[in-house]
């Protein structure tokens, strides 16, 4: 949300993002999604209240912690709480379990893919020591080698 003000409170983009180490173009990507609000001078700068320095320090540790910027948005104005493990939301425990779920899932699959990948892995290796270059097993050193 943006408004529109012609005094100069409050903190520009540029002093946004060394309070918080968020780059400007993170922080105008949480301010179109809904994450902070800020409002316009009458120059058109953006200008955040300082009380949006602990939003942005929440929505980076939650982003670290794996969540999406989706799975932030739901925790809704729990968000703005200056001490999110002082302050717990009750639909943070879901959002967190859902996204276990989630990484649990893509782990096993990439488990699967590298157990895959270790078995091809021994069987080249295998046909390609010099007793066995001999038979069937040379098939896949023939296909990638140039003619």
């Amino acid at each position: 949300m943006v408004s529109t003000a012609s005094h100069h409170e409050g903190l520009r983009i540029g002093q946004l993002s060394r309070a918080t180490g968020a780059s400007t173009r993170s922080l105008r990507h949480y301010e179109q999604r809904g994450l902070i609000n800020a409002h316009r001078d009458h120059n058109g700068y953006r200008r955040y209240d300082a009380s949006v320095i602990q939003v942005v320090h929440n929505v980076r540790r939650l982003l670290s912690a794996g969540l999406s910027i989706d799975d932030i948005h739901q925790f809704g104005s729990c968000v703005r709480a200056l001490d999110l493990d002082a302050s717990p939301c009750v639909s943070a425990l879901e959002i967190y379990q859902q996204r276990l779920r989630t990484l649990d899932a893509r782990i096993t699959a990439l488990n699967h893919l590298r157990a895959n990948l270790a078995e091809q892995t021994d069987q080249l290796r295998y046909a390609l020591q010099p007793q066995h270059r001999g038979g069937h097993g040379n098939r896949l050193l023939n296909e990638s080698t140039p003619a």
